[in-house]
């Protein structure tokens, strides 16, 4: 590929098609995210972020090498490593005396920081440290938030919301239940966040409804909340913009009740029943009679009318 003015030309088809998945869409790719070692993690943090990679798979890129960067104080290497792997989403661990297990989950937005929080690691419990059959790669987990602090404080909210953006998955039109194989329970309490991974077991129930048993797969993490990264809410407004080719168009006269029944309202001219042309019978026809009447009164209000002009 070539470059000239700004403007990145490609020679060959491979790169025409590189440069083709990475242009603006309507609908866009599936978030992938980037893991990233810092210089100093151990391997606890080194354990966590596999585990991390085994449950974001195939939607996710390990960068094994470690790399001497600091999230809170440079993001240009952060940056870089995005637009180089086409990730808009991270975590980056690392490991020192003053914040030790640490791990920042962070997003990105037009290959720019968007916000990022810090969460120390307390308690981990490793995928291989639980021996029981695992979920398929890809598969989409079933997401359950408890605690009142996601609904509350502005900081759980916006973790929160960066938890479901990582964990999502892609975005599909409906979901089978047999295919709901995963779940991620994460609860705030006391101040400390836990996050645990379930299998889901479908048993026999004696009924067409199976029974739902979860058993603990791993990993599992208790965390605490350090320091935080959110972006001001003119930012936020701008990266959840959408075009408005995406926006559904608004039905006139159109309305749903509480049980979705669809209601729509008709609007028509004044009619005049006079011209209405009903049914052809012989027993609606005018008489000869009737007929002669009506012209006699026609003419003597004719008459009357030309004998006031003239008087006039």
């Amino acid at each position: 590929m070539t470059q000239l003015d700004g403007v990145v030309k490609p020679k060959t088809k491979r790169s025409k098609r590189f440069l083709q998945g990475r242009e603006p869409k309507l609908n866009e790719n599936i978030k992938n995210a980037m893991l990233i070692k810092g210089g100093n993690a151990n391997q606890t943090v080194t354990q966590a972020l596999k585990d991390i990679y085994s449950l974001k798979k195939p939607n996710a890129v390990m960068y094994k090498k470690k790399n001497i960067t600091r999230p809170f104080e440079d993001q240009t290497s952060l940056e870089f490593f995005s637009k180089k792997s086409d990730c808009s989403l991270f975590l980056f661990g690392s490991h020192n005396k003053k914040r030790p297990n640490n791990l920042i989950f962070g997003r990105m937005f037009d290959f720019h920081v968007l916000d990022m929080i810090e969460l120390g690691i307390e308690k981990f419990v490793s995928l291989k440290d639980i021996k029981n059959s695992k979920f398929p790669e890809g598969t989409k987990p079933l997401l359950i938030f408890a605690g009142d602090a996601f609904e509350t404080d502005n900081e759980h909210k916006k973790l929160k919301s960066l938890l479901i953006d990582f964990f999502r998955g892609p975005t599909v039109p409906c979901v089978r239940l047999a295919g709901l194989e995963h779940v991620l329970h994460i609860t705030a309490l006391e101040g400390k966040i836990y996050l645990r991974s379930y299998k889901a077991l479908l048993k026999k129930s004696g009924c067409r409804t199976p029974r739902i048993e979860l058993e603990d797969m791993g990993p599992s993490f208790d965390f605490t909340m350090r320091r935080t990264h959110l972006a001001s809410d003119d930012l936020y407004k701008t990266a959840h913009r959408q075009p408005k080719a995406l926006k559904p168009k608004k039905k006139k006269n159109v309305s749903h009740d509480v049980f979705g029944t669809k209601y729509g309202r008709l609007h028509m001219q004044k009619q005049d029943l006079a011209k209405l042309q009903t049914r052809k019978m012989k027993g609606l026809k005018k008489r000869k009679g009737e007929k002669a009447e009506g012209e006699g009164e026609e003419v003597e209000a004719e008459a009357t009318t030309a004998k006031k002009a003239k008087t006039q």
